[in-house]
């Protein structure tokens, strides 16, 4: 199959150029090997059962074996034999003006023990599955980046309708999916990824048992409570009402599960424009891929005609997944507000240089003006603040900066357009990185 360029791919250009070794990590299946195996002209693959035990005896006493390779060399799962680690990093040291040597992946964000850090030599990057425009699902019309430049909405039109995202969030952005034929069988891909997870992987991250129901009912409940603000003590209750586990047993699977890039914490905005105790600084709830939830919850693509509310919190897992994607290769921060006052934001996507986009994520027209309001709002409250802090010159507090784009991301939004309020309205269809 052809390969199908990634937002990775930008990031990979940027840092291989600085970097001796690029360290590429995320969940299994998100395409991470293929796509550093596309730069490579030899593939150390310690998952290979054909030489695993002669790849792990070589990294186990002389790794530096494998550099004898032609290079660019890509060490694939590295973790299975951690002194390679070692062996790269010195050789970065002696070597440094040899860049993008090598590359390292690996579907396990745990810290693996080893002599150095890698720092300054070893970069590290997420890769997240397929956004809508690396699937074919979005026609990229519209640019984020773009966006922050010039201000300025393009004329785009929306391209899915909502039957059509049912199908798009069972699937998910799994690679492997675009050389599947048959579209019920995509389906099969996520369905089996979540098994792999709490009868498998669960157990694999660092060798332990574990109860591979226990684990099922956690992704069941954070399922349940997908792209919320949910307090871990009513997930843990939700757990508890059928599992027999003690809180601290609940959350080493959880950290395991994050460790797996399965289950993802958006992180909250707090700046003081409220009260303190308005805030709200839980983070939200998502799967690093929504179909994973669904796959959870043991639904198809049909049961939204039935459950809008349920698909509200799918589709916004599906947004602020391609969000984070995005950020990462932009060297942004995704993040979401929201307080006791009733204000909040879906999402704020945050630039380096601190201009940052206030971001609402609605499934239909009909909450359109909602958004708006909530936007505008929120932009409102800045600016008051602003006054306020500035007027006061004995105690002037902190001047926030005003959001640089109001967005509402909408799913069936029949085109793009700007309200009269300078709100831009996107068809999700249509965005891209």
């Amino acid at each position: 199959m052809e390969y199908i360029k990634r937002i990775t791919d930008q990031v990979i250009d940027k840092r291989n150029k600085a970097f001796n070794a690029i360290n590429v990590i995320g969940p299994k299946g998100c395409g991470k090997t293929r796509t550093c195996k596309e730069r490579c002209k030899s593939v150390i693959e310690f998952q290979d059962e054909g030489k695993r035990d002669g790849f792990l005896q070589i990294a186990d006493t002389a790794p530096d074996l494998f550099f004898s390779n032609e290079k660019p060399i890509l060490f694939d799962e590295w973790q299975d034999a951690p002194k390679v680690w070692g062996a790269i990093r010195k050789d970065c040291d002696d070597n440094p003006e040899d860049t993008g040597s090598y590359y390292l992946t690996g579907s396990s964000s745990k810290q693996v023990k080893t002599a150095h850090t890698g720092t300054g030599r070893i970069s590290t990057l997420t890769m997240y599955p397929m956004t809508l425009w690396e699937s074919g699902d979005s026609d990229g019309s519209i640019s984020l980046p773009e966006l922050f430049k010039n201000n300025k909405l393009p004329n785009a039109t929306n391209s899915l309708e909502l039957e059509d995202y049912f199908y798009i969030i069972c699937r998910g952005g799994w690679p492997r999916c675009l050389s599947i034929r048959d579209k019920e069988a995509k389906l099969e891909v996520a369905k089996d990824y979540h098994r792999q997870i709490y009868t498998k992987d669960i157990n694999d991250i660092d060798d332990t048992k574990r109860n591979p129901e226990l684990t099922r009912t956690i992704l069941w409940s954070y399922a349940r409570n997908n792209a919320t603000t949910a307090k871990k003590s009513s997930i843990y209750a939700d757990i508890q009402a059928t599992q027999s586990a003690s809180d601290p047993t609940l959350n080493s699977y959880i950290l395991r599960l994050e460790e797996l890039f399965v289950l993802k914490d958006i992180d909250a905005w707090t700046p003081a424009i409220r009260s303190k105790t308005a805030i709200r600084s839980s983070k939200k709830h998502i799967f690093v891929d929504p179909s994973i939830a669904t796959a959870s919850l043991g639904l198809s693509p049909d049961y939204f005609r039935n459950d809008l509310d349920t698909f509200g919190h799918m589709f916004e897992n599906l947004v602020l997944r391609d969000l984070l994607a995005y950020a990462e290769a932009h060297n942004a921060h995704v993040k979401h507000y929201r307080d006791d006052m009733g204000l909040e934001a879906d999402a704020i996507y945050e630039l380096e240089d601190g201009r940052y986009a206030l971001i609402e994520i609605k499934t239909g027209t009909n909450k359109i003006a909602e958004a708006e309001k909530n936007l505008l709002s929120f932009k409102n409250l800045i600016r008051k603040h602003n006054e306020e802090a500035s007027s006061d010159k004995k105690h002037p507090g902190i001047i926030y900066r005003e959001p640089s784009l109001m967005i509402v991301i909408c799913a069936n939004a029949p085109y793009a357009y700007v309200t009269d309020n300078g709100v831009m309205v996107i068809p999700f269809a249509c965005l891209k990185d």
